[in-house]
């Protein structure tokens, strides 16, 4: 797979430049809040750079990438709500590859959670953040007799998952209660690195989920391949949307204290060297002799170089399973 199968470059770049003017009119800096480390809790950093006004910083202790000072809540949610460009996301970016996504993403994303977890056929299974529903839709083909929920606080998405006859919690998952009932298994994909409290994040999820009842995260890994040789070129930091990259190390320590066991962590990514690779193509950034080499030694190199970049658990891309074996 190549990015330019799941998103068009020109229409990502205006989409970018919208985020960057939207900042500017949505956003009061004298607001933002100076947080410790959102996964281990250190109140230590190292200043890495500036991107759009906002700081990133690393943790010492656990190698997290995060925005500090950050939004708060109710800054980010009315971002999400008034800016237009999230309305030229839903529109110009995500809608026109939906199909593309739904072919290259979320029908080999369910067969892949089917095949991994068929002990979970008939079991109530919630999608955090569902959007458009195209996962549940696609899980829904090959276990009909699945409980399956979209827990989504937008209107518009909540109305698309309705059409599609997908049961939805209209509700932040933070704001999920006690009468929403428990879940067997949470599905949260390319979301913690948006949350503004991952900590909370996960407690919640341990309050929604029966014990011995697993969630699968998949976000970005701050110590992949692409973020670290791109490092604040690379198009995937983009404040406020990216506010917390994670590693194998940090995601680890802050579900076990969440009440969980990580069962796998894994670095499944495909896209890789392709981005780094563009952004050389395009001029965007020079890494040097050696990688201006790696471009040129044809496909069948690149395909090995990616294949041990996920293999060795350093993509960009990161997936984790872990199971609920305690109550907080």
């Amino acid at each position: 797979m190549k990015e330019s199968d799941i998103r068009n470059q020109q229409v990502l770049d205006n989409y970018l430049r919208l985020v960057e003017e939207d900042v500017k009119k949505l956003f009061d800096r004298s607001k933002f809040e100076t947080i410790p480390c959102p996964m281990c809790g250190s109140g230590e950093y190292t200043e890495e750079f500036e991107k759009s006004g906002f700081k990133y910083v690393t943790c010492p202790r656990c190698g997290t990438l995060y925005a500090n000072p950050r939004p708060t809540q109710k800054q980010l949610d009315r971002f999400y709500s008034q800016s237009d460009s999230t309305r030229f996301w839903v529109e110009e970016f995500f809608m026109p590859f939906a199909e593309a996504r739904r072919k290259k993403i979320f029908i080999p994303r369910a067969r892949e959670f089917a095949d991994e977890f068929p002990e979970y056929r008939d079991k109530r299974i919630g999608d955090i953040g569902a959007g458009f529903g195209l996962f549940l839709e696609e899980l829904k083909k090959i276990w009909p007799e699945a409980d399956l929920y979209a827990i989504e606080p937008s209107v518009d998405m909540v109305r698309i998952c309705r059409d599609k006859g997908l049961k939805v919690i209209p509700k932040m998952f933070e704001d999920l209660k006690e009468d929403d009932g428990k879940f067997n298994f949470l599905c949260s994909f390319e979301l913690f690195e948006h949350l503004n409290n991952p900590k909370f994040f996960l407690e919640k999820a341990n309050g929604v989920l029966e014990t011995g009842g697993k969630i699968l995260i998949t976000t970005l890994n701050g110590k992949g391949f692409d973020i670290q040789l791109l490092w604040e070129k690379h198009k995937n930091v983009t404040p406020p949307h990216h506010l917390n990259f994670i590693n194998p190390c940090s995601i680890k320590m802050l579900l076990e204290e969440c009440g969980f066991e990580v069962e796998r962590i894994t670095t499944p990514g495909r896209l890789d060297w392709d981005i780094v690779e563009k952004m050389i193509e395009n001029g965007n950034a020079n890494m040097g002799r050696w990688w201006n080499t790696v471009c040129a030694s044809g496909e069948k190199v690149k395909a090995e170089l990616q294949e041990w970049i996920s293999r060795n658990n350093l993509s960009s891309h990161i997936r984790v399973i872990a199971r609920k074996i305690k109550e907080l």
